[in-house]
């Protein structure tokens, strides 16, 4: 079985002339709930695998967040840049394929709206919008990466914020 686990970059700065999208960090209140929500995941799966992350500041803090939370080396978050600006369904799967078949999950860290529809198009009973900080895992019968992109996935959970922080 294979897993991918969808994190969507938690709240950033907003947008200006004077920082670029690719650099925009997140804020005090983004970096606390990523933390709570890595908490969270860390309560439904003790190995998160790989860990891989758009470069883009954002996603990159948030993943590196995770791995703090799961005590995994930041230097092993791997840094993926099709996950910035051209993430798609056909990317994916050749992001897929280069993943080791011993590897049986991975965290995903990227943006909208490329992570809700491709998360979306591989679930077998769709997938709800990913607000900011928002986790998706779903699951793949399969042995394979590669066959991850011919087996429609389920959904094992979907958390998201606490909309009161």
């Amino acid at each position: 079985m294979k897993k991918i686990i969808f994190v969507r970059h938690g709240r950033a700065e907003e947008q200006s002339d004077s920082i670029p999208d690719f650099e925009r960090s997140l804020t005090t209140k983004g970096k606390v709930i990523s933390e709570q929500m890595a908490v969270l995941l860390k309560g439904k799966t003790e190995d998160p695998g790989l860990l891989i992350t758009s470069p883009a500041f954002r996603a990159y803090e948030t993943a590196l967040v995770f791995a703090r939370v799961f005590k995994k080396d930041p230097d092993t978050v791997l840094l993926r840049n099709n996950l910035y600006n051209r993430a798609s369904l056909n990317y994916f799967a050749e992001m897929l394929a280069e993943m080791p078949d011993e590897v049986n999950s991975i965290i995903l860290f990227g943006h909208n709206p490329a992570f809700t529809e491709i998360a979306d198009r591989l679930s077998k009973d769709g997938c709800d919008f990913l607000p900011k900080s928002a986790v998706a895992c779903l699951s793949f019968r399969t042995d394979t990466w590669k066959g991850v992109m011919h087996e429609k996935g389920r959904i094992e959970y979907f958390l998201k914020p606490d909309k009161s922080l």
